[in-house]
């Protein structure tokens, strides 16, 4: 005799911020109270790449400003339909460094798994706004061949949790991820690359914490923070939990023309990303993705940056300023 089934578990309250998330142009034009006149090119870029933004990190947007920071990389816009010499929709040609779909395989030492192709927010300068989450992404069937992978190469030390972002994946799932990844000999660092405890740090709860204290793996968080308003009480709340769960905290930003593009705004960010527990890691150059071509900082600016950040803060404070180039055998370091 069969018993009942288990009922269905209540989301969690971050799961429900997520599924309320704004994708609508014109709930978000007037929730910040901006002109109507931005709404057909919003609407317009949005069927492009979708619009998404949880609503705690929507509240740290400065109302009635369409230039705000936090707004400008999330907000859709006519520039997006404009197309420009060396942009495309692979950027990094990473359809070619998949031995199997869902991960890739293009650092020494290093595996990266696609775990999903969901976010909490979607940025508009992502690389992979046009990537093929569909057939490319290590979910459900495509786990097992993606495990089997790395379990067949030793010299995969490291698995690299992307996505999307993996932590809309439910507890659950992430631990029966990190299970397996452990029971793998060669495997012994978890890296997470999340902006879930930035756009929503609800997501950093008691079940989060329960599986990341459980694994017997180091544990690395790479957050996505690109400007110091992101950081709120609530943000660094989230990231002294994960400290204190025994998580490393790095930060990578992507230097963003209108956005964070000026020495002070890049001052505040190490600043206050210190404050809260985190080591300013990479500054990304863009990656040259189709659709964002208005983000772009020139390299000698970003050079020029990075040369007055050493004048102004600790070495340790400093990013390195990287770009991304397909087929290189790490990330090239500019400055």
């Amino acid at each position: 005799m069969h018993g009942l089934a288990e009922p269905p578990r209540s989301p969690a309250p971050w799961q429900r911020l997520l599924a309320d998330a704004i994708d609508d142009p014109a709930m978000l034009l007037r929730a910040l109270r901006l002109p109507d006149d931005l709404l057909p090119a919003a609407r317009r870029a949005a069927a492009l790449f979708p619009l998404r933004v949880p609503t705690p990190y929507l509240q740290r947007m400065r109302a009635g400003d369409p230039a705000d920071p936090l707004l400008r990389q999330v907000l859709p816009l006519h520039l997006e339909y404009e197309t420009r010499p060396g942009y495309s929709a692979d950027p990094l040609d990473e359809s070619a460094a998949q031995p199997v779909p869902g991960l890739l395989k293009k650092y020494h030492g290093r595996a990266l798994l696609i775990a999903t192709g969901a976010c909490a927010v979607h940025c508009r300068y992502c690389f992979r706004r046009h990537f093929p989450y569909a057939e490319a992404h290590a979910g459900g069937s495509r786990l097992q061949p993606a495990l089997a992978a790395i379990a067949a190469d030793a010299s995969i030390g490291e698995v690299i949790l992307s996505g999307g972002d993996p932590l809309t994946l439910s507890d659950a799932r992430l631990s029966e991820l990190a299970a397996r990844l452990a029971a793998i000999p060669h495997v012994h660092t978890l890296r997470i690359h999340s902006r879930l405890p930035v756009v929503l740090p609800q997501r950093v709860d008691d079940a989060l914490l329960a599986w990341l204290g459980r694994t017997p793996l180091r544990k690395v968080l790479v957050l996505h923070g690109n400007h110091a308003a992101e950081i709120d009480a609530a943000v660094e709340h989230a990231l002294g939990r994960l400290r204190l769960a025994g998580v490393t905290l790095l930060n990578q930003a992507v230097l963003l023309r209108g956005v964070n593009d000026d020495a002070d705004t890049l001052v505040a960010l190490s600043e206050r990303l210190h404050r809260a527990g985190v080591l300013p890691y990479y500054l990304h150059l863009l990656d040259r993705v189709q659709g964002a071509a208005h983000f772009d900082v020139p390299e000698a600016r970003g050079m020029a940056l990075i040369a007055e950040l050493r004048a102004r803060l600790p070495g340790y404070l400093v990013p390195r300023l990287v770009r991304e180039q397909p087929g290189a055998a790490g990330k090239t370091v500019v400055a």
